[in-house]
């Protein structure tokens, strides 16, 4: 059932025992909303846990850094930037039917949730957020504000992408009254990176092949891939964006085997083009600009189902290119 701001304000207020749900392979945008929405309910007076599938990533850790777990027994389960119960993994897959609240902003949100909050035109689902606080008369402190700060600054690319919006921009300028270090946070999201990153953004490089007449750009990083080079499946978060780098290109694909046979798919429009829409026809999902969907088989295989899916979104037939 769809509910509004108030709605969920008083959801919020009313209940307790929180389990926080994120979705696998955590970006800033589940992870902001997640210890965001955990600090301001603990600084209610309330329980809540941020759970997820996969490790936080090390790169979000000044979200994390005095967080610790607390025992209790759940009563109310939330989910936020959770388009798909399937997106939680399969540590979190039990809480899959069970889920009592969902905040997000994906257009292709599958309404799995008891209760939904979802705003398809907001920039993150931090800012769908930071409206229920302010709806709640909350009074944000320094870090839930970072936490929102991160998850609008990842979602917008760091405010260049096509969802960035007045509203984001002017959020993010009360957030920073919040306090704010925006120079750390986004130096640290965004510029500073490991040598393993490095490695995993030139190995994305040299194994980018072009499709389509040029128009669409394919990188497969297998297992074997990532332990031959020295560099983890969290190395690659946040960096589907260079496959649409190359002039020309207006759909680039980042596919990562996540388990032996199971690729996570990262999809990215550079155009008109509806990943979302393309992402769809594989069971996952999105944004128009940024989707993504799991495709299970070998590599070769996988790459003759994408462009199967894309070529005719292009206007192009694949047997002729």
């Amino acid at each position: 059932m769809q509910i509004n701001l108030n709605e969920t304000a008083e959801f919020l207020k009313e209940h307790d025992n929180y389990y926080i749900l994120t979705h696998q392979s955590p970006d800033g945008d589940t992870m902001g909303s997640g210890f965001a929405l955990c600090r301001v309910l603990r600084n209610m007076g309330k329980n809540a846990n941020v759970l997820c599938s996969d490790e936080f990533p090390r790169k979000y850790g000044f979200m994390y850094e005095d967080y610790e777990p607390r025992k209790f027994a759940p009563e109310t389960i939330a989910a936020v930037d959770v388009a798909d119960a399937k997106l939680l993994g399969s540590k979190l897959s039990q809480y899959g039917d069970y889920v009592d609240l969902c905040i997000d902003h994906h257009v292709s949100n599958t309404g799995y949730a008891k209760k939904l909050l979802v705003y398809p035109d907001a920039s993150a689902a931090c800012e769908v957020l930071y409206r229920v606080f302010s709806e709640m008369d909350v009074k944000l402190d320094k870090l839930a504000a970072e936490c929102l700060y991160t998850g609008i600054a990842t979602d917008t690319g760091c405010f260049k992408y096509g969802n960035t919006t007045k509203l984001a921009h002017t959020i993010a300028a009360k957030l920073m009254d919040c306090g704010v270090d925006i120079e750390r946070i986004n130096r640290d999201v965004f510029d500073r990176k490991s040598k393993a990153r490095l490695i995993a953004e030139q190995h994305i490089l040299s194994e980018m092949e072009y499709y389509l007449d040029d128009k669409c750009t394919i990188t497969i990083v297998t297992l074997a891939d990532m332990e031959k080079k020295g560099f983890s499946s969290e190395e690659l978060e946040g960096t589907a964006g260079i496959t649409v780098q190359p002039e020309g290109v207006q759909i680039g694909v980042l596919v990562k085997e996540k388990e032996k046979g199971k690729f996570k798919v990262s999809m990215r429009s550079a155009s008109e083009v509806d990943v979302s829409a393309i992402c769809s026809k594989f069971g996952g999902g999105g944004h128009v600009k940024a989707a993504g969907c799991t495709l299970e088989g070998d590599a070769d295989n996988i790459k003759l189902q994408l462009l199967s899916g894309i070529a005719p979104f292009l206007g192009i037939d694949l047997w002729l290119a």
